[in-house]
């Protein structure tokens, strides 16, 4: 047994397989580029270790792309395997188990098990990282400060997880509204850890949902070495800045960080495509001609019809699909999201049926511009749309979608108190997307009275 960076023993044997395991752990933490290179070495060096195929296989799932599963599934009866080859810790075993439980689509049984291990080692930044990054994809971010808190008081300031930790904890608080906590949690993060690109990006979502696009610059600006490192998760940081930059007009900005940044490598992972088709259906909402830019990602869409590990990525995918007028691959994305919606296991059919089905109906009848239809579904899915997982940041561009689609079709009212409460949700701040609307709003009022005056 050797100790890691974060103080866990675990069944390894070999002081180089600990250097490239601490590897792993350190990049995981700052989704460093470079973690799968660690990994295969510490199973190069100890193709007995079980965590680390264990940890091999919740890196797949957490993927959501129906092809890595059997990847997975491999490296789950590696880990059994080695197992049976040599004894290991409970709290090892309880990572097995957990990959096992989110390959029988019941993730959230497998955040219970990264709960069960943090109770009795609070201080395995491993298990808070992956007990976080699943519940970012529940859309449990009420879990995520939950567990976040109960396990701090364990961490001693100079314990190698702590900047993480506060990275991981300014994102739930930004989540659950507290944005003042989670500005000050963010920039002590990454004071700690220069390379936190995730508490780096929650101080971004604090810009982004209290409407201050100019210090969400300033903040990004010249800290771009906390980002470079980062697997495709850098993408997302530059989203981020275009988001700043649309607020404020600046379309041009806009423009170039996606074709040089954000789509400059056409990667086909749910997460890439989500940035990419949330943006141009962004820039489009606000009369802006994004060229042919819909059509690579609706042709890698079209491929991901039938894949359904995940509703954020299917309803991001049928941004693509409608974006570029695909109706048949629509077609098949929604009768499949329905299918998927009747099955009677497993966490995702959940989902699939709230919001999921609402919402799926709700984008293509705005593709066909029914904006009427549109906004009665949308409508539907709103309360539920937590559930889709992700951010409020990311899943703010289907309640722009509902909004847009209410003022179409005319739903003047309706459409202020879903202003009112996303504003309610934002404590109070309004970004110059929602001024916008409430001036159209006001416009078409206005309108309407001029129009009610009796001729003299």
């Amino acid at each position: 047994m050797k100790q890691d960076v974060f103080g866990q023993m675990n069944t390894l044997t070999q002081a180089a397989s600990v250097d490239a395991w601490n590897g792993v752990l350190l990049g995981f933490m700052a989704h460093a580029a470079v973690t799968p290179q660690h990994l295969g070495k510490v199973l190069e060096l100890e193709p007995d270790f079980a965590l680390g195929h264990a940890i091999k296989g919740l890196f797949m799932v957490l993927l959501g792309r129906r092809e890595m599963l059997p990847v997975a599934s491999e490296a789950l009866a590696a880990a059994n395997t080695a197992m049976q080859r040599q004894p290991v810790s409970e709290r090892e075993r309880q990572y097995v188990q957990a990959l096992e439980l989110y390959l029988a689509d019941l993730p959230t049984q497998a955040v219970q098990k990264f709960e069960e291990i943090l109770r009795t080692h609070p201080e395995d930044t491993l298990a808070m990282k992956l007990s976080h990054a699943t519940r970012f994809v529940l859309g449990d971010s009420e879990g995520m400060r939950r567990s976040i808190e109960r396990v701090m008081p364990a961490y001693e300031p100079d314990h190698a997880g702590r900047g993480y930790l506060l990275g991981c904890h300014s994102f739930a608080l930004e989540e659950t509204g507290a944005y003042e906590k989670a500005e000050i949690a963010g920039r002590q993060a990454l004071w700690m850890v220069s390379d936190d690109a995730w508490g780096l990006h929650a101080v971004a979502h604090v810009h982004e949902m209290t409407g201050n696009a100019k210090l969400g610059l300033d903040w990004l600006a010249g800290r771009e070495d906390a980002w470079a490192h980062c697997n495709n998760f850098r993408y997302h940081v530059w989203w981020h800045k275009a988001l700043m930059h649309l607020d404020l007009g600046q379309v041009e900005n806009v423009i170039e960080l996606y074709d040089e940044h954000i789509r400059r490598d056409k990667t086909d992972d749910y997460r890439d495509i989500s940035n990419a088709t949330s943006l141009l259906s962004r820039l489009e909402l606000e009369g802006v001609d994004v060229g042919s830019r819909w059509e690579e990602l609706a042709d890698l869409s079209a491929a991901r019809t039938e894949d359904g590990c995940l509703i954020f990525a299917d309803l991001h995918y049928l941004l693509a699909l409608t974006g570029d007028n695909r109706s048949e691959a629509t077609g098949k994305m929604l009768q499949r999201i329905q299918k998927d919606a009747g099955r009677n296991h497993g966490d995702t059919p959940t989902r699939m049926s709230d919001p999921g089905v609402a919402a799926a109906k709700g984008l293509e009848a705005f593709g066909d511009g029914q904006y009427g239809a549109a906004f009665d579904f949308l409508s539907n899915a709103r309360g539920s749309m937590q559930l889709a997982g992700g951010s409020h940041a990311q899943r703010d561009v289907f309640e722009r979608i509902t909004i847009d689609s209410g003022l179409r079709a005319g739903r003047l009212e309706a459409v202020e108190r879903i202003l009112d409460d996303r504003r309610a949700k934002r404590a109070g701040g309004e970004d110059n997307y929602a001024l916008a609307r409430r001036a159209l709003i006001d416009a078409a009022r206005d309108s309407d009275d001029a129009h009610s005056v009796p001729a003299e």
